[in-house]
């Protein structure tokens, strides 16, 4: 389940049908049942749940493959959720990633397309994002320097982490109250102007991206909440990812690049990025990317859709063979994901002027 979800943020890997479906996969299991959820806190923290919180819900408000979620209250009154490491999980996971590794390396050598992609590479990148969830200790570490980003804005609330309730199986954080963002009865019932909420949702996550570096890189709804038309809260920092100075300046390339319908400009952008496999045709790349840019022409810019537009750009990527470096994988997908939020909160949302500051920003900040 983890693996396709995570192949479903590589759309430079796989086509956008296998993608959609990959991305349907939710992350649910049975729960725990509540005398092991009580002995794994008790374990982690080293005393009695009745010593530890003032109030433990047993029950989950939420339950994965990895850990579940549960309501508590501290000693001070402070209203928090507590997530908790599925017992057995790790050693689970260890049989899973070995046999996932010789898989790998079964493709490498007796499949030269397979080998084209780096399978063995890839199971180790994956294995690395999952055992990195399996660490609630990063988790916090994670959501606290995304929180930094923010601290002289308003618009993001990233939850508290009590640090004497978290351990690496265990992580207590301020619960986050509001709507969820996807739940558009109770926004309407609310009088919350979801254009607004579109426009606050999407600025937040351009600025994480392109300006701090730094991002939440899991937006599906279930991580989103909208406590106000100007302050939306984020929860789950599990999976995060970076961006690299040269990727920053490769990607401003890209972007800059389809508004201004430059296949020139796009190639190097893509090369800058340094994903190209030995002997790429860069001419031939170059005719591709006119052709995509081609289909754009007649669109006006605050048209454009920037979903579409970048799975056929992710075709000419894999029918050329490059592989894009993971985070910059996964920022794209992030930034799809973005879109189709806030376009569901308002249909007319349109991302890609919104994206036209930022990358000019990418390129003046990478200038030498």
């Amino acid at each position: 389940m983890k693996l396709g979800q995570v192949l479903s943020t590589r759309p430079d890997l796989v086509p956008p049908d296998y993608e959609a479906e990959l991305a349907r996969l939710q992350d649910a299991a049975p729960t725990v049942p509540p005398r092991e959820i009580a002995a794994a806190v008790e374990s982690a923290l080293g005393r009695p749940l009745r010593e530890t919180f003032a109030r433990f819900e047993l029950v989950p408000i939420a339950a994965a493959s990895i850990g579940q979620v549960h309501a508590a209250t501290l000693p001070d009154g402070s209203d928090v959720v507590v997530k908790v490491r599925r017992p057995g999980v790790i050693d689970q996971v260890n049989i899973d990633l070995d046999l996932l590794n010789r898989l790998a390396d079964i493709a490498a050598r007796r499949s030269a397309h397979a080998a084209r992609y780096d399978p063995v590479g890839l199971a180790h990148e994956f294995g690395a994002t999952l055992l990195g969830e399996l660490d609630y200790i990063r988790e916090g570490r994670n959501a606290e320097v995304v929180a930094a980003g923010f601290d002289d804005d308003d618009r993001v609330h990233v939850p508290r982490v009590f640090w004497d309730y978290t351990r690496v199986d265990v992580i207590t954080e301020e619960r986050v109250r509001g709507i969820k963002i996807d739940d558009l009865q109770t926004l309407d019932a609310s009088g919350v102007d979801r254009a607004t909420v579109a426009r606050t949702f999407a600025d937040a996550y351009l600025s994480m991206v392109f300006v701090r570096g730094f991002f939440h890189a899991d937006p599906h709804p279930g991580n989103v909440f909208v406590e106000s038309a100007q302050r939306i809260g984020f929860v789950d920092f599990g999976m995060v990812g970076s961006v690299a100075p040269q990727a920053s300046r490769g990607l401003g390339h890209i972007l800059l690049a389809l508004v201004t319908r430059d296949a020139a400009r796009m190639a190097e952008g893509l090369l800058r990025l340094g994903i190209a496999c030995e002997g790429v045709d860069r001419s031939g790349l170059e005719r591709d990317l006119a052709r995509f840019l081609d289909r754009y022409t007649r669109t006006p810019l605050e048209q454009l859709r920037i979903g579409p537009l970048l799975s056929d750009l992710m075709s000419v990527v894999r029918s050329h063979r490059l592989r894009l470096p993971t985070d910059l994988a996964l920022l794209l997908k992030t930034v799809m994901m973005c879109e189709g939020v806030a376009a569901q909160l308002d249909p007319g949302f349109e991302l890609v002027p919104m994206l036209v500051p930022y990358a000019n920003r990418l390129l003046l900040d990478g200038a030498d």
